[in-house]
């Protein structure tokens, strides 16, 4: 790249002070959740905290809900980037299926930071509407993909199109078939169906340990939700057909595996 281009490409100075403000205030705002939980997080109190005044504020993030949505993203990335680091540092030899790696990561990650597991899944804060289709949408998106991946690699759409469920109602199936090719859109029916029940079960187990829920089993919670997990996904496995079972045409027979980390 010619100095005069990689002048022009590298922000402005300017560009750089407004990314270290936004930063700071960022990381101020995750401290309160962190020290007070999701529902008391103050644009006063987070300006208070870094010397500057609301109105100084709202030259970042124009409003509360702004200021929240950045938050969810950046929860939304750190959880995703941790799950998606386990997976690619699994031992390709260690006889444990990815799937469980991203499970047993998922868990770590929300026990180790529980209230902002609970800014992206407690109870939705009353005054705040995620913006349609906006940031926060794609962050969810992006950790949906890495567990359909790894729950599903090795196995073709044929096979995922014949994957044992019970029957779909006509109207579901319609409508899961018409979900956006970015997401959920890429599986067909049946697999939708498979991988958002076992979803269930995942995050269920992990919103009951977080909320307290199962603080009753002690230190015995890992051992329980590993063997949750090693049923779920053996329960999954086995409702999909061998390869040599459904018929391998064209690009109905291509793995899963291999369609790139989002």
């Amino acid at each position: 790249m010619p100095a005069e281009e990689a002048v022009k490409a590298r922000p402005s100075l300017r560009e750089r002070r407004r990314a270290a403000a936004v930063q700071e205030i960022v990381d101020a705002a995750e401290r309160h959740i962190v020290e007070n939980g999701p529902a008391a997080l103050s644009l006063r109190a987070v300006a208070r905290d870094l010397g500057m005044t609301v109105q100084a504020l709202y030259h970042y993030f124009p409003s509360w809900a702004d200021l929240l949505t950045a938050l969810i993203v950046k929860a939304y990335d750190d959880m995703a980037d941790a799950v998606q680091a386990a997976v690619d540092t699994a031992a390709e030899d260690s006889g444990v299926p990815r799937v469980l790696v991203a499970a047993e990561e998922y868990r770590r990650w929300a026990v180790t930071h529980p209230e902002r597991f609970q800014l992206i899944y407690g109870t939705p804060l009353r005054q705040y509407e995620a913006p349609a289709n906006g940031p926060t949408t794609r962050a969810m998106v992006r950790m949906s993909r890495i567990f359909q991946r790894v729950m599903f690699e090795g196995f073709s759409a044929a096979q995922l199109a014949a994957a044992d469920h019970p029957p779909l109602s006509p109207s579901l199936r319609a409508y899961l078939a018409q979900l956006p090719p970015n997401g959920l859109g890429e599986l067909p029916p049946p697999a939708v169906a498979l991988l958002l029940n076992a979803w269930g079960q995942l995050h269920g187990l992990v919103v009951l340990e977080v909320s307290g829920h199962t603080s009753f089993l002690g230190g015995h919670q890992a051992e329980l939700f590993r063997m949750g997990m090693r049923n779920m996904v053996e329960d999954v496995h086995r409702r999909i057909p061998a390869a040599g079972a459904v018929p391998a045409a064209g690009a109905a027979a291509t793995s899963v595996r291999g369609n790139g980390a989002s």
